[in-house]
């Protein structure tokens, strides 16, 4: 297996399971109690994605919990905090409509990851369907929800450019996917009522640099959170 490959792995793996640390969050303090479960289940899915990839690059628990901020190779979109319901669900509309597109051009190819991505593209099309009817009930439905919906499209669409960065070993041409997927989001948020976002972030396709292992302040206080127990009893078996 070659370093390029080990780094596509690292790549992908560490985008599904900080979204599902990020997803975690919202257990036992979802909207609703289907919600609670809905997101739950999302990412129970990311993390077995994960596992998965990250079992490709290396020791999975060693990858998850014993590296430092600067090695993780995950955009900066998928650390985002939560924020409000909103965001998690722009945040996801992003993340999911990419993800979509990604796994069904792995799924047609014939590298190590073709397996997974043939299954995981079933689940990430349940993700996307998620994300668009929120999207869609929150940006139609009442004054306050519509303002919180274009808040959260707006403050995170600077992140979406390097989703379509390319990545080394990835047999897979990322800046290729950027039309489809900027169709896609357009027309869900045009049935929202909502718009794509205006002006510099507009413009800031190319922001974050996640995969070069620079990640946001956030990032820090959440992968403490996610690595403590790991860390604070080394060696322990269950």
């Amino acid at each position: 297996m070659t370093r390029a490959f080990k780094n596509a792995a690292t790549a992908l793996g560490d985008d599904a399971l900080v979204l599902a640390q990020r997803l975690g969050e919202w257990s036992g303090n979802a909207p609703t109690l289907e919600e609670d479960v809905a997101l739950t289940n999302i990412g129970l899915d990311l993390l077995g994605q994960a596992r998965f990839l990250l079992s490709l690059a290396g020791d999975e628990d060693e990858l998850a919990y014993l590296r430092e901020e600067r090695e993780f190779r995950n955009v900066q979109l998928v650390e985002q905090p939560n924020g409000d319901f909103a965001h998690t669900i722009a945040r996801q509309l992003y993340f999911s409509c990419y993800q979509e597109l990604l796994y069904r051009e792995l799924a047609s190819g014939d590298s190590q990851t073709a397996g997974l991505a043939a299954k995981a593209v079933k689940e990430v099309a349940y993700h996307r369907d998620h994300a668009v009817q929120w999207t869609l009930r929150l940006g139609d439905g009442t004054a306050d929800s519509h303002e919180r919906m274009r808040r959260a499209v707006d403050a995170l669409w600077r992140f979406t450019g390097e989703l379509f960065a390319p990545v080394e070993g990835l047999d897979v041409d990322l800046p290729a996917l950027r039309g489809e997927w900027l169709a896609t989001v357009s027309q869900v948020l045009e049935r929202a009522t909502l718009t794509l976002p205006t002006g510099p972030d507009r413009t800031a396709w190319a922001a974050g640099a996640g995969r070069q292992g620079v990640h946001t302040e956030s990032f820090g206080r959440m992968l403490a959170e996610m690595q403590h127990l790991h860390r604070s009893h080394p060696g322990a078996t269950w």
